[in-house]
């Protein structure tokens, strides 16, 4: 069993708006450690006396292992729009010690700012204010007016680290109807670390690809994702329409299908299948397609309760996890499918919890001894719970560690990045002060430290 974690406390969550914007699972890496340094952001009010409307991005830092939050607010830009997709996102940029933030995004132009050079690199050399970070920005440094209408209508960014450089990732097009795109923060000739827009790693086909996650472990970059299929309606060709906007809206999740799989061994510019086959060369304008050779890697029919962007995790031996659910034996629920180094694929559903249609999504952790954590939400008690799946038996078991309440139903992440450094397992969601969690209750983002 894990012992109770250490809590410490980010700042009070906006509970007053209908969709949750502090915990969704797409936030791939909103905390992540660096250079013996944590980081995290989440929204909030502009002070805990302040109007609940609007919101803003608070920013914290904190020593490791049990140093005291630092946070500043990012006044000047305020965030209105109630749905949960507009969330925020890290990057951290190992070769020039850049920070960079991504947020407020649901088909929205590109929303972007960074720190100056040295800040991640030298933390204790810079007081914690916004003064280190640019004015808000509609382009990503280094490209110019003709990538504007690429950057034009996001969603979904999220950044990974590629040794000493920094991968963007993004969704242009709709639910349904999109594509995905890759840009690499490298240093140009000059040496100064800028931008290049690599292009369409996924392309949708009258569907749009779902990722659950990128990770770069052992020189491969790993992406598995669904697709989701696009229905017509009325109004999906207007320019203004919003439709698609809206959280199960007309392109739901009943049209998610299939779990595929596809690797880079060179940063996201050239991409194979799991047998090792080029499937797409971006500097030639390809990318990977729905018909592209060998990349199912389980057959998983729309309508079978099939989530999207829930949670992926590679293993030190390249060991690929995913976590979602289907209905596929007759009965919704999570499960695990893994890829094993060798390119086999298994599954198998998770006892202890069921994995509702629909529901909250769970995050995926490996330890620094290779076993796997799978940390799950109740969908509607406010419950969290962890498994553990055992490097030793082939991850094939799954012990019930530990279990808690006080927890409203959120989308748990983790800095997998301290995992590597000091194995303590710190946990970003949100808890509740009242064991009944009433509508009155204060609910605060918080994170939860483990040791493992």
């Amino acid at each position: 069993m894990l012992a109770d974690p250490s809590i410490s406390v980010l700042g009070p969550d906006p509970t007053h708006r209908k969709f949750i914007i502090n915990g969704n699972a797409f936030q791939q890496d909103v905390i992540q450690s660096f250079n013996g340094w944590q980081y995290t952001a989440f929204y909030s009010t502009l002070s805990e006396d302040a109007a609940k409307e609007p919101l803003y991005i608070h920013l914290s830092r904190r020593k490791l292992p049990e140093g005291k939050w630092e946070t500043f607010v990012f006044d000047d830009y305020p965030q209105t729009t109630d749905d949960g997709h507009n969330t925020v996102q890290i990057g951290i940029c190992p070769g020039d010690g850049t920070i960079h933030l991504s947020y407020d995004h649901h088909c929205d132009v590109l929303r972007y700012r960074h720190s100056q050079p040295g800040v991640a690199q030298s933390p204790e050399s810079f007081s914690w204010s916004k003064s280190l970070f640019t004015p808000h920005l509609s382009r990503l440094p280094g490209l110019g007016a003709e990538h504007d209408e690429l950057v034009s209508y996001i969603t979904y960014p999220r950044f990974v680290q590629l040794g000493s450089n920094l991968l963007f990732s993004f969704r242009t097009g709709k639910a349904g109807l999109g594509d995905d795109h890759v840009a690499v923060y490298a240093p140009r000739d000059d040496g100064v670390y800028k931008y290049e827009y690599l292009g369409a790693n996924l392309k949708g086909v009258d569907n749009n690809p779902y990722i659950h996650g990128l990770d770069y472990r052992g020189g491969r970059l790993h992406a598995t994702w669904v697709y989701r299929g696009f229905v017509l309606y009325d109004g999906w060709d207007d320019p203004l329409d919003t439709k698609h906007k809206q959280q199960r809206g007309p392109n739901s999740s009943e049209n998610n299908h299939n779990i595929c799989y596809a690797y880079s061994d060179d940063g996201g510019r050239t991409w194979r299948n799991g047998a090792g086959e080029l499937i797409a060369d971006l500097a030639k304008g390809e990318s990977v397609r729905p018909d592209s050779k060998g990349i199912v890697a389980f057959d998983i029919p729309k309508g079978s309760g099939l989530s999207n962007q829930e949670a992926q995790a590679v293993d030190s031996e390249g060991g690929v996890h995913v976590l979602n659910r289907d209905a596929v034996d007759g009965e919704q629920r999570w499960k695990h499918y893994y890829r094993s180094p060798d390119g086999v694929w298994t599954q198998h559903a998770l006892p202890h919890v069921q994995g509702v249609k629909g529901g909250k999504r769970g995050r995926l952790a490996v330890s620094k001894e290779d076993d796997l954590y799978l940390i799950l939400p109740d969908n509607d008690a406010p419950i969290l719970t962890f498994l553990k799946a055992s490097k030793g038996a082939k991850y094939s078991d799954y012990e019930l560690v530990w279990q808690r309440d006080g927890f409203p139903p959120t989308e748990p992440l983790v800095d997998t990045t301290r995992l590597a450094y000091d194995n303590v397992m710190s946990v970003f969601t949100r808890a509740g002060n009242a064991a009944d969690l009433d509508s009155t209750a204060r609910v605060d983002v918080v994170v939860l430290d483990f040791k493992l």
